[in-house]
């Protein structure tokens, strides 16, 4: 048995059980969630069962109310496959309202699954575990994240260089069996979880009739990552009319293997894009779909800028979901003009980024960033992100810093 890495997530889970009687932790299969049920110091007192097991499935089906009798807290992992259990913890809450009673987990978004939020509606409180971080790799989530701190005070630089981030770091991605080098082929193990996740979850939460379209579709997903969406255009590339695309591409926001990253309405450009961009879930997903398998800079590959943008995004939401629940996610873009990876906003005031997977930047890759400020008063910094080594302030709210400081 490895190590236990805490999760950054865990303080807040904490946090959350205390206030309220049911706390829904979901995300991606193989993210890491019943190694952190069973094993956070937290959490590893409580009772645990899952519904993976198939002997408690058919308990939780027959007599719910009796599974989840007694006093002690209950964990009860992939709790998503029983509506009539989420029913039975409904009447209990109702009945006796005791905060941290019920830790559910689940590797699709409850949120999005119509029986279930209803039944949890007023009672629940929904968190997410990302893929490993890079926070959580270096085991640094005692440290208070550096990006919060500098939207607070943005003079808070520390002096001296730090480490860029290396290609390997993002062609594993986060995943656990991965960047933690317990599968000693990192293709061969997203090929079983490919295989696992459509053969398996896929068909739990729906009906796909064409399951080479729909592997198909997100591959061409995998190459899309950081793009606006444009749904005809996709549908089309995979031969889908539009309403299969929509629900295809719902399947694979509701398993978390994709999401779709709102458009910031901050400001009353009338040309600002306000269709979502997809982002995949893991940078290691994405180039094992998208075969990439060099991200050097000498071989020039197309997706090495959105790969990295990709693993920004998914450290970004990790801090975001354990130490910034005030926070929300956007991009921002006016049409055929300028455009930001990510604007992070907190109250009515927003901090922007922009990737660059470069070590060298020029002017013109300010310009989305300056055109950023320009229109938005209340945006405290503008960062450009990139895989150097140094801090250097560029002008007044605007940055240059380090792809590793930004994540730390």
């Amino acid at each position: 048995m490895t190590d236990y890495i805490p999760r950054d997530i865990a303080s807040y889970v904490e946090e959350a059980l205390s206030s309220m009687p049911v706390v829904v932790l979901t995300g991606m299969r193989q993210t890491g969630k019943t190694t952190f049920l069973t094993r956070d110091n937290a959490l590893k007192d409580r009772r645990y069962i899952t519904l993976d097991d198939f002997p408690q499935l058919e308990a939780a089906r027959q007599n719910p109310e009796t599974l989840i009798e007694g006093e002690k807290p209950i964990t009860i992992d992939e709790a998503q496959k029983c509506p009539e259990l989420l029913t039975a913890i409904k009447r209990a809450v109702d009945e006796d309202r005791k905060n941290g009673q019920f830790l559910l987990s689940g590797s699709a978004n409850f949120a999005l699954l119509k029986d279930v939020s209803e039944s949890l509606a007023g009672r629940a409180v929904y968190l997410s575990l990302q893929p490993f971080s890079r926070r959580e790799l270096q085991t640094s989530t005692e440290k208070e994240p550096f990006l919060p701190r500098f939207f607070e005070n943005p003079e808070i630089l520390e002096s001296g260089t730090c480490a860029a981030l290396r290609p390997e770091e993002i062609l594993l991605g986060g995943m656990p069996p991965v960047c933690l080098g317990q599968a000693k082929n990192s293709r061969l193990w997203f090929s079983g979880f490919e295989q696992t996740y459509i053969e398996r979850d896929l068909r739990s939460l729906s009906q796909v009739a064409d399951l080479v379209a729909f592997r198909r579709l997100m591959q061409l997903a995998s190459l899309r990552t950081g793009q606006i969406l444009n749904q005809t255009d996709l549908g089309r590339d995979v031969h889908l009319n539009a309403e299969t695309t929509r629900r295809y591409l719902g399947l694979l926001e509701t398993s978390f293997i994709l999401s779709r990253l709102p458009a910031y309405r901050g400001n009353r450009s009338s040309r600002l894009i306000k269709a979502p961009k997809i982002l995949l879930a893991d940078s290691g997903l994405v180039s094992y779909l998208a075969r990439v398998t060099d991200l050097t800079p000498s071989a020039d590959d197309p997706l090495r800028g959105p790969l990295f943008e990709t693993y920004l995004a998914q450290n970004l939401k990790s801090i975001v979901a354990a130490h910034w629940p005030g926070a929300e996610l956007y991009y921002w873009a006016i049409s055929g003009r300028y455009e930001v990876d990510f604007v992070i906003e907190d109250g009515l005031d927003s901090i922007a980024i922009e990737t660059k997977a470069a070590t060298r930047w020029n002017r013109s890759d300010l310009s989305g960033l300056e055109a950023f400020l320009a229109s938005t008063k209340r945006c405290r910094a503008a960062i450009l992100a990139h895989n150097g080594t140094q801090a250097a302030r560029l002008g007044d709210r605007l940055w240059a810093l380090p792809l590793t400081t930004i994540i730390s």
